[in-house]
């Protein structure tokens, strides 16, 4: 699932140590190598879906998104105490955290928890890989610093049309739950517009990335415990299996997965670690069919296939000529 880091879009792993406020060290090698926690992170964020859709069985939307933050900045706050790492300072920081909270948690993660009470898992999936797409059309309206290329505005069609294909626009989305659809598609659009104004207000921070996204996700907490008591009641009984996939939800597709990103973008490069978006719709796929026994036509793998290739297209550098 898509997380923002916020101050290492587009940066080397050389620039992001400017970022933190301690002298320079050598750093230890992972024990594991980075393509197995790669592997391990493109499966836990897949399969946040399939845990969504389980704790909306028991719990109300916006109860699902408090209980995956809370969990999720729990297992932040945990790296944290070990690193003995401090929250950030100064009004400014916070005000600023506290958008990009409502736009990269808060706000995405109750939308896909609503959508999922009238899509599947799966569909919710794929709609999370449009994400580079909408952020190639934020930078058509300028809304961005990145300036489209014609292969990326040629990958910005192809995305969309791989939509309409997910959707089945020709039979006039027989079948198809347009609010749940639209939520999921909101959901997507939230990330890149909340990955735009944390570069434009937190970059070149001098906190490091744990410290400014423990905070965000604090703040996010907090601004769900304020707005769950106002939509929800406490429910009569907590059922088991979906509290337990609150629990995954947050410690495992939240705090673990945020730290895991973190480490795959130091050691090689934010480019290389972003690939995991185009497996996340493919694994969440999977997971939905063979566990939920989520059923689809022909037209969802396959416009699935052409969102991908496109947000790919909209994610791509020119080469650059060595001399």
């Amino acid at each position: 699932m898509s997380a923002a880091t916020p101050t290492s879009r587009d940066r080397t792993p050389r620039d992001r140590t400017l970022l933190v406020p301690t002298p320079a060290t050598t750093a230890r090698r992972p024990a594991l190598d980075w393509r197995i926690r790669f592997a391990v992170l493109a499966l836990i964020w897949g399969f946040s879906f399939l845990l969504i859709k389980v704790g909306t069985h028991g719990y109300a939307p916006f109860q699902v998104t408090f209980g995956r933050l809370l969990f999720g900045t729990a297992v932040l706050a945990a790296a944290m105490a070990v690193k003995r790492e401090r929250l950030p300072r100064g009004p400014r920081t916070w005000a600023h955290l506290a958008v990009a909270a409502l736009l990269l948690n808060a706000l995405p993660f109750s939308l896909f928890a609503y959508a999922e009470l009238t899509i599947p898992s799966s569909l919710a999936g794929i709609c999370n890989a449009t994400s580079p797409l909408w952020g190639m059309a934020l930078s058509l309206v300028a809304l961005s610093e990145d300036r489209p290329t014609r292969r990326r505005v040629a990958g910005l069609g192809l995305g969309f049309l791989g939509v309409l294909t997910v959707l089945g626009a020709w039979q006039g989305f027989n079948g198809l739950d347009v609010t749940g659809t639209a939520m999921a598609l909101i959901a997507s659009l939230c990330y890149p517009v909340g990955w735009i104004y944390v570069r434009r207000t937190l970059a070149g921070s001098t906190h490091s990335n744990l410290s400014l996204t423990s905070a965000q996700l604090l703040l996010a907490t907090l601004q769900l415990a304020l707005v769950t008591p106002l939509f929800t009641t406490l429910p009569d009984s907590l059922p088991v299996v979906p509290l337990l996939a609150l629990i995954a939800l947050g410690a495992l597709g939240t705090g673990f997965a945020m730290l895991l990103q973190y480490g795959l973008v130091a050691e090689v490069g934010p480019t290389t670690a972003a690939m995991v978006t185009y497996f996340i719709p493919v694994i969440a796929t999977v997971a939905g069919v063979t566990l939920l026994d989520e059923q689809f036509g022909w037209n969802t793998p396959v416009g699935a296939l052409v969102v991908l290739a496109g947000a790919a297209l909209t994610q791509s550098r020119p080469r650059t000529r060595q001399p």
